[in-house]
């Protein structure tokens, strides 16, 4: 059986790209707060940078603050994905970034509204409640989910950088100190889980140095990678410090920059072509 991560490397290979576009309509970048609105402006990127995205990721808290009618809305703008897909001939991944985490029985529930009812390929997961909160959305073995690991936001370190137990990792990737993070353990867990091709982990590009020492960690998985541009990562300290041995394994997520720019075509096929030319250099 085909896994979420396979056809999204498929969809690298297609593209190359390790472009993920994000979909967050703030209400701020909007002419109006409404549904419509939040549709229209997911569209114009869709259409504009479909070609050079490897995934598209959706903020799902902006359309459900909308109510019933954004619910619809983020169905259509996961079908106008879908019909680009069609339109290149290449599946272009869905992530939905909700960070659903709850007990198994609530999760079943999360888990279907996600995979069924909207026809999500991924979801962002927190998992914080164990396993038993992430067997349910395991269970759809086709999809994929991407466990918060190192966050990007300033408060990550608040408990993500708990010290939970005597350093595991190598000498060097940055470790300065002899005990064990959290979202290390976190990665640790997640590297065992990962039995069916698909677990992946969001790690902040504003962390590189926790971006060296979870690829150590995690070899082969994926990173979702957010925080590159508005948020202050450096796009090529991340690409250096993240990528696995096959420049592969990580989705470089990018939102406002594309969503605020003037022409959203333009910034996706730049942004794209940054990150093959950084990875060209990292090789020679």
């Amino acid at each position: 059986m085909e896994t979420f991560f396979s056809f999204l490397e498929k969809r690298v290979d297609d593209c190359s790209s390790l472009l993920c576009v994000g979909l967050d309509p703030h209400p701020s970048d909007l002419p109006e707060p409404t549904a419509a609105a939040v549709l229209a402006a997911c569209l114009k990127i869709i259409k504009a940078s479909a070609s050079y995205a490897a995934a598209f990721k959706i903020n799902a808290a902006f359309f459900e603050v909308h109510g019933a009618e954004g619910w619809i809305v983020l169905k259509e703008v996961i079908a106008a994905i879908q019909h680009q897909s069609d339109r290149l001939g290449s599946m272009i991944p869905v992530i939905l970034d909700a960070k659903r985490g709850d007990i198994a029985s609530t999760a079943e529930a999360y888990a279907q509204s996600a995979f069924k009812s909207l026809g999500a390929h991924a979801i962002t997961l927190s998992p914080y409640l164990g396993r038993d909160s992430i067997d349910p959305f395991l269970a759809y073995k086709e999809k994929g989910v991407f466990l918060l690991c190192k966050t990007s936001n300033p408060g990550a370190s608040d408990l993500q950088d708990l010290h939970v137990g005597p350093a595991t990792a190598p000498a060097g990737n940055g470790r300065v100190d002899e005990t064990e993070y959290l979202y290390e353990h976190v990665a640790r867990l997640a590297n065992q889980w990962n039995t069916a091709n698909n677990i992946g982990l969001v790690v902040g590009a504003t962390q590189p140095g926790a971006l060296m020492r979870v690829r150590s960690i995690a070899p082969d998985l994926w990173f979702l990678v957010p925080g590159v541009g508005t948020q202050g990562g450096d796009l090529e300290t991340a690409l250096r410090a993240g990528l696995r041995k096959d420049d592969k394994g990580m989705l470089i997520n990018v939102s406002r920059g594309i969503a605020r720019a003037a022409d959203p075509g333009k910034a996706s096929a730049q942004m794209r072509d940054e990150i093959l030319n950084i990875q060209y250099q990292l090789k020679h």
